[in-house]
């Protein structure tokens, strides 16, 4: 029962005809699903000769074959390593090589950057999801269900940070950190087996997979896959299907409500919109709310599987703008420079703990412990816990900025520099000053004009003087990260020299 392989198995028996899966090329009953994982199960057994403990690289866009073989890996006792697409083929062949991945899956969709990482790595196997599963058993032998003997912290997938602070991290989560995800993101939102979940984030992230696949899967409802997001697609996705639960960034959900056909949109049966991976306008917020559409925020890191806090179903109106408060199976606090508990009101480092917490970080020993203290996992996240126990990020420990012995919170400066309707995005990063120590300065891309004099005047109409950006940067866009984050890196380059 350990094995998370089992909750479709289980499925299939119970309730056989009832959808699991509905693809942009075909949808299955549990039934259907079941043997489909038993079916490339046996491929990765028989024919690429795996065995329990062994690394899988997958190379894919979001398809149905994904999801089967996550289950399929999860049967076999193997580790998967999901690559995320957007990077070059050296930033994987990094990663395939730090896991030590003896076989890869892929589409042929994406042969040419298959074919990239071949000339860079050597694998002793590979599988193209564009075999169809059910006419590739021949001579791969018994495709039975069969579960290999599970250890409560055996490994199960591999995800790497985007390594924006240096080389990236495996992050090493097991069967037991996706029980306990899929378990608290059951409690928060009621996910039951009436739920048809559309899944946006790619199945590469632990978002795709933990926000909302896994937890739908584990409660025997529908999860809908589209290959890619497009925002009049998925108005109709969410119609055709009547979709109940719809999961992104604020990216997607921006695009959606811009969208010519979001007003007249028919989204009756949707009873969450919700969005994470990043700080959520008010404004795109709002849009939501004042059309009646229920939507909620939370957060969540790779290394937590990835959810911490969610909104409420009571709360999501009256508390917008927050991540809500830690789910069941989930504790967290909020600590000084020296771990102890900061009052409520005021600023700290987040720390979590609780079964959904990663393993370990991949070959890592030192990072993993610098990271994981007493059972408490640091995240690095800057957060404020407000009066009635709602919980407000306020930015990255790192990015913090001290100027003149003071502290200033990017988040915080960018929040203000949103409400400016003409400010498409915006990023603030420190700046060395022989005078101050740092100074913030923005760089900001907008969609009318708009000069540097009237962002910092507005910004020291809201904000202390000091916490005001001294300088303003106009870009047509800001540099993004393999995993579509603002790139401060990038900026901080950019600053160099400046004055």
């Amino acid at each position: 029962m350990g094995c998370i392989a089992y909750w479709i198995h289980k499925h299939a028996s119970i309730n056989p005809n009832r959808i699991a899966v509905i693809g942009e090329k075909a949808k299955f009953t549990y039934h259907e699903f079941s043997r489909k994982i038993d079916m490339m199960a046996a491929i990765l057994s028989n024919r690429l000769s795996l065995q329990k403990g062994d690394r899988v690289a997958i190379l894919s866009q979001n398809r149905e074959e994904y999801i089967i073989s996550y289950f399929a890996i999860a049967q076999l006792g193997l580790i998967a390593v999901p690559l995320n697409i957007r990077l070059s083929a050296q930033e994987l062949a990094f990663q395939i090589k730090d896991s030590g991945s003896k076989v890869i899956l892929y589409e042929k969709e994406l042969e040419e950057q298959f074919f990239e990482l071949s000339a860079l790595i050597r694998f002793e196997n590979a599988y193209d999801f564009g075999s169809d599963i059910d006419t590739s058993l021949s001579n791969v032998g018994d495709p039975s269900t069969k579960f290999m003997e599970h250890k409560k912290y055996d490994p199960f997938i591999i995800c790497y940070t985007s390594g924006t602070t240096g080389r990236p991290k495996g992050a090493v989560l097991t069967q037991e950190n996706m029980f306990w995800n899929a378990l608290n993101n059951h409690l928060a939102l009621d996910i039951t087996s009436y739920d048809k979940t559309l899944v946006l984030l790619p199945l590469f992230h632990i978002g795709g997979i933990g926000l909302f696949a896994f937890p739908t899967l584990l409660a025997g409802g529908t999860i809908i896959i589209p290959r890619k997001f497009v925002a009049e697609n998925t108005i109709s996705c969410i119609e055709d299907h009547q979709a109940t639960i719809v999961m992104g960034v604020p990216a997607i959900h921006d695009s959606i409500r811009k969208c010519s056909l979001f007003e007249t949109a028919n989204f009756e049966s949707v009873r969450w919109f919700y969005s994470g991976g990043a700080p959520c306008p008010t404004e795109l917020i709002d849009a939501f709310l004042e059309r009646g559409l229920p939507f909620g925020q939370g957060f969540g890191m790779t290394e937590a599987s990835p959810t911490v806090f969610m909104l409420s179903k009571e709360d999501y109106k009256r508390k917008a703008g927050t991540i809500g408060k830690p789910v069941m199976f989930c504790d967290v606090a909020i600590v000084d420079e020296n771990g102890i508990p900061v009052k409520k009101g005021e600023i700290g480092e987040l720390i979590i703990k609780g079964p959904n917490v990663m393993k370990e970080y991949w070959g890592l020993p030192k990072e993993t412990n610098e990271t994981i203290r007493d059972g408490w996992l640091f995240s690095g996240d800057l957060a404020i816990e407000d009066e009635d126990g709602f919980f407000m990020i306020a930015g990255r420990k790192k990015e913090m900025i001290i100027s003149g012995g003071e502290n200033i919170y990017p988040l915080e400066v960018e929040q203000v520099i949103n409400e400016l309707e003409c400010i498409n995005e915006v990023a603030v990063i420190g700046r060395e000053d022989k005078k101050w120590g740092e100074v913030p300065i923005a760089f900001v891309s907008t969609n009318q004009s708009i000069s540097e004099a009237e962002i910092i005047n507005y910004s020291r109409m809201k904000l202390a003087n000091y916490k005001a950006p001294k300088q303003v940067i106009f870009m047509d866009a800001l540099p993004k990260n393999a995993t579509g984050k603002i790139d401060k890196n990038q900026l901080l380059k950019e600053v160099q020299g400046v004055k």
